[in-house]
């Protein structure tokens, strides 16, 4: 399975990291882990991790989000770094149904 990374910031302490890879039925997961003080506001333990799942027939429109040809390949737009800084922000405001898992310490 390719996985790619579409962030890996490090910003003194903190660590933010998130990687993206397609699932056996073409849905998009997005996986996050942040690390460090910043993520105090939601963890006890300095460690806060989440998933986004879209379903595969979403993709074409989240491509159009980023910018992105409809028949480009997904994993090669979010690991080329152009557009993975508003990421998050795009799906959120968008009206593309996510499924939203998180975990913190």
């Amino acid at each position: 399975m390719k996985k790619v990374t579409v962030r890996d910031e490090r910003d003194g302490s903190d660590r933010r990291h998130l990687e993206a890879y397609l699932d056996e039925t073409g849905n998009l997961h997005i996986d996050g882990q942040d690390l460090g003080p910043s993520t105090s506001i939601v963890s006890g333990d300095g460690e806060y991790e989440w998933r986004v799942i879209i379903k595969g027939d979403d993709l074409r429109r989240l491509l159009g989000l980023l910018g992105a040809k409809a028949d480009a390949n997904i994993l090669d737009v979010l690991g080329s770094g152009d557009r993975a800084g508003d990421l998050e922000a795009l799906i959120r405001d968008s009206d593309i149904h996510v499924e939203r898992t998180s975990w913190s310490g």
